[in-house]
């Protein structure tokens, strides 16, 4: 009896999954184990193994399609077998065809079914031609209407007009000579591009920033403070080695924004609704990260709790489970406050854009020498940006300035604050 293989639940708040690309064919051979397809949620993707031995019966649905979790995806089993009772409902039309049912055409059938693919060039009375198809057809001195069109949306492209020069399609009679010549046109060559579809992450991204930027009120203060502080004691971390000698200038942030927010309960928080605003107890903390994916935000939970040396170990874990793909879902939502580090491709200002439903996030730019006046000369320092954008409609400019203005001065005496 043909045994199906579903689509599988790829964490707790996961409701449907995208498949990438089949890895397998119809009448293709799997054991259990097998590597049938790769499948995308709106923040990892993954690789879904055969759970059932035997031969690939039918496909119920084809790359880029959105399944539903615990639905049927193909069926497996013996050949001939009747697998009838595994078609999801609604995908009998994305269901792959069986290799015994495909009869080869007989001449006659695909010398009718020629005009019907021809119809599909044609839109109204206008022939839709690629300009590629056109000016081969001129050059040749066939009539491109008599090709059969295999572009998108029944194009008739370079190749179909090729394969009619081939079949030995009859040469226009050339039209009268003017009197007078007509200039010459100038040949333009067709742009060559690529369209590419946007993944299933790249896809939540698009619909994550519109929503942001078209919801909120969104609004971003530009501050920066002396590193010095910083940079020596990373220098001093560095020297140190081992295990501390990893923490980084970004995680000395992160540790610094865990221990500030807390004070300013609503950039701490998440928009419930219009009129409702959630503040958290302790500080779910997300990190961008740039993957081969598109960005991905995973959530360093109780942020607040956890020391320096903590908190710089699990962003490298996250961040690694991230650009591998292997990162469970779960550990990508949650989020109370977000913090999006550009310094390493130095940045020097920017607009980070709000992660819904949190109500801030803070940008991290590159260090910059600038020069301020003490003792009455003029002196260089190293000067760090910090953006940030809050949702004007849960906080004012004033308390996230404040929280901007006291996160610097934590920064600028960084070991009192590891002291506190």
């Amino acid at each position: 009896m043909a045994k199906a293989v579903i689509m599988p639940k790829a964490g707790i708040t996961v409701e449907s999954c995208i498949i990438g690309k089949w890895l397998k064919n119809v009448g293709d051979e799997v054991k259990v184990g097998d590597i049938l397809y790769t499948y995308e949620t709106d923040k990892a993707s993954f690789e879904c193994e055969s759970t059932e031995e035997g031969t690939i019966l039918a496909i119920f649905f084809s790359d880029g399609d959105e399944v539903p979790c615990f639905t049927n995806v193909c069926a497996i089993g013996k050949p001939g077998e009747n697998y009838d009772e595994l078609k999801p409902s609604g995908a009998a039309a994305a269901e792959a065809p069986k290799a015994e049912e495909k009869a080869p055409e007989a001449p006659a059938a695909q010398a009718e079914a020629k005009p019907a693919a021809q119809a599909t060039a044609k839109e109204g009375d206008e022939i839709k031609v690629s300009p590629r198809a056109r000016m081969l057809a001129e050059k040749a001195g066939v009539n491109a209407a008599d090709a059969t069109a295999t572009g998108p949306d029944g194009r008739i492209i370079e190749r179909d007009v090729r394969k009619l020069m081939e079949e030995g399609a009859p040469v226009k009679a050339e039209p009268a000579k003017a009197p007078a010549a007509e200039p010459a046109k100038a040949e333009i060559p067709a742009p060559e591009y690529e369209d590419v579809k946007f993944s299933g992450i790249r896809k939540a991204i698009a619909r994550s920033m519109t929503q942001s930027l078209s919801t909120m009120a969104q609004l971003t203060n530009h501050h920066s403070f002396d590193a010095t502080a910083i940079q020596a004691f990373r220098k001093e971390c560095k020297a140190a080695g081992g295990d501390v000698g990893g923490i980084t200038l970004g995680d000395m942030v992160l540790y610094a924004v865990s221990r500030t927010l807390l004070a300013f309960p609503d950039l701490n928080a998440n928009m419930v609704d219009d009129t409702t605003i959630r503040r958290f107890k302790h500080v779910n903390l997300g990190v961008a990260v740039d993957t081969p994916r598109g960005l991905m935000v995973p959530t360093i939970f109780n942020a607040d709790t956890k020391s320096l040396l903590e908190i710089s170990k699990e962003v490298k874990t996250l961040a690694e489970a991230a650009r591998s793909g292997a990162i469970s879902p779960d550990l990508l939502t949650g989020g109370s406050f977000t913090v999006s580090n550009l310094g390493s491709t130095g940045v020097e200002m920017f607009t980070p854009v709000i992660n819904p439903p949190q109500t801030a996030i803070l940008g991290v730019c590159g260090i910059t020498q600038r020069v301020r006046e003490e003792g009455g000369q003029i002196k260089l320092y190293p000067a760090m940006g910090l953006s940030l954008t809050y949702d004007h409609r849960a906080v004012d400019g004033s308390p996230a300035s404040k929280f901007v203005k006291e996160l610097c001065q934590n920064l600028e005496k960084f070991t009192l604050l590891l002291a506190k």
